[in-house]
């Protein structure tokens, strides 16, 4: 995975204003989740984030044996990309390397916050994240005219992602909703 973070790293870091919205969905908003993508020759990187309410329809650890199959069919389903995010056909995409698991806020304090915000997110009840990586070959990336995400049909919860797709050809935000489901990436190549 080493390969994925440091393509989604730079591309993150390469553009500022990306940078800036992925600080701010450390505040998760319910319904919305973060897709990032970085296409590099015939691979892409993609780095997902989703908050558990709109995952598994909860936030909190998981407690009962219900709950905890909840999260493990998540993960499950998060570990396949191909049937979350629908490539078109004629760009022969698969799957090299896929991750998911369920993250707690307390794995993600944040250094810089002043010592009375630790103490705000002390006094609140924990929240989890989903995040899932992965690294997919294509045999030509330039078929992908499209995405439709059936992540909304897998996860009902899910209202929006917001994607930030960056290529050779420069970085661009989109929004992906619920009622229209697919990305048009046209002119991104």
């Amino acid at each position: 995975m080493k390969t994925l973070s440091f393509l989604v790293a730079t591309a993150i870091t390469v553009t500022p204003v990306l940078a800036e919205e992925n600080r701010q969905l450390d505040a998760h908003e319910h319904g919305v989740g973060q897709l990032d993508m970085a296409f590099d020759g015939k691979q892409i990187a993609m780095e997902l984030h989703a908050p558990g309410a709109d995952i598994v329809g909860f936030e909190y650890e998981a407690e009962s044996a219900p709950e905890r199959a909840a999260v493990d069919a998540a993960v499950a389903t998060l570990a396949g990309p191909l049937g979350l995010f629908v490539l078109p056909d004629a760009a022969g995409c698969s799957v090299v390397q896929a991750t998911a698991g369920l993250e707690s806020e307390e794995e993600h304090k944040d250094d810089d916050h002043a010592e009375a915000k630790h103490e705000d997110h002390a006094n609140e009840a924990g929240h989890t994240e989903f995040h899932a990586e992965y690294l997919l070959t294509c045999a030509d990336p330039t078929a992908i005219n499209n995405i439709n995400f059936s992540y909304f049909d897998s996860f009902p919860n899910a209202l929006e992602v917001v994607v930030q797709v960056i290529t050779a050809a420069g970085a661009t935000s989109f929004e992906v909703e619920r009622d229209a489901p697919t990305l048009d990436l046209r002119g991104m190549f």
